[in-house]
């Protein structure tokens, strides 16, 4: 039984309307709030503290408060008897002694607990890795281009980047709205999603290019439905995979993975609906017509005789 043709681009101007109000929701929170750097980026102290009983980590964090540490950050790690300290640097005392200086502190009222880690980063260390990490970013985005255009054309080469820049921009919008930690886990992920829309992308793209020289009646938005069609099963199915080990790893994972289990579960899935309606529409607004992707034609071909 054939299975009806899901008319994609009837919706395209929703969907695009609706991606231009998140893009511009997520680049005045990244102009406004900015992103919550970690430790990776600003510099700072992480220091990881076991107990031998379950503790409160509010009242972990008051003691340190009273002592005169502020703006960190106290949490659970993997269980309610490990704490993890993330504290930003310190107007006095050495920095490279702030662990040992956290640890003298919880202590003074837990004298069993015990340091599993201590990492200290210095602040011109973050601030190389925070230009290194967008460099990262912009590469790949530049790289990308040159691929699509010159194994596609300038319509996919643009239609690619177009979403692969959308996806990227959500998920640091996403991060920068709800001010969750962004660390260099997370530029890992951001990368991946670049990876993964860029697959997803191809594939679409591949498809499309295909059915414009083959097919030879319909519009453009009909053989781009098509080619949206027939690759839809194929979509669906790596990116439900790929959600079911993401999700494991968001729940189950610990707070360690936690932030590049999301970036990356929001990438697939804005991954996936780009490659339908940011890729596809894109093409559709730079006017693709079969007369694009025809192969040259040679010259001096020879002439043939009866």
């Amino acid at each position: 039984m054939n299975l009806p043709i899901l008319d994609f681009m009837a919706k395209r101007k929703v969907a695009g309307a609706g991606s231009i109000a998140l893009l511009l929701i997520s680049v005045a929170s990244l102009t406004l709030n900015g992103l919550n750097f970690g430790l990776d980026f600003t510099g700072g102290t992480l220091v990881e503290v076991g107990f031998p009983e379950p503790v409160d980590t509010e009242q972990v964090r008051s003691q340190l408060e009273e002592a005169g540490f502020v703006n960190g950050v106290v949490q659970h790690f993997g269980s309610d008897r490990e704490v993890l300290v993330r504290m930003p640097p310190q107007a006095t005392g050495d920095p490279a002694a702030l662990g040992d200086r956290i640890l003298s502190t919880i202590q003074a009222e837990a004298p069993d607990a015990a340091m599993r880690q201590s990492n200290f980063v210095g602040p011109v260390v973050g601030e190389e890795l925070a230009e290194s990490a967008g460099l990262a970013i912009l590469t790949a985005l530049a790289v990308v281009m040159l691929y699509i255009l010159f194994r596609f054309t300038k319509q996919f080469s643009v239609g690619a980047v177009g979403a692969l820049a959308h996806d990227v921009l959500l998920v640091l919008g996403i991060f920068s709205v709800f001010q969750w930690t962004f660390d260099l886990a997370v530029v890992a992920a951001v990368l991946a999603v670049v990876g993964y829309s860029l697959n997803d992308t191809i594939v679409v793209s591949d498809r499309i290019r295909e059915n414009f020289r083959t097919v030879r009646r319909g519009t453009p938005i009909d053989i781009i439905n098509k080619s949206l069609n027939q690759t839809l099963g194929r979509t669906l199915v790596t990116s439900l995979t790929t959600l079911l080990v993401l999700l494991a790893l968001l729940l189950a994972g610990g707070e360690g993975i936690r932030g590049f289990a999301a970036a990356l579960t929001i990438g697939v899935v804005i991954g996936t609906y780009s490659s339908i309606y940011i890729a596809a529409n894109i093409l559709v607004l730079m006017n693709i017509s079969r007369e694009d992707l025809l192969p040259p034609e040679k010259e001096n071909a020879k002439e043939s005789y009866p």
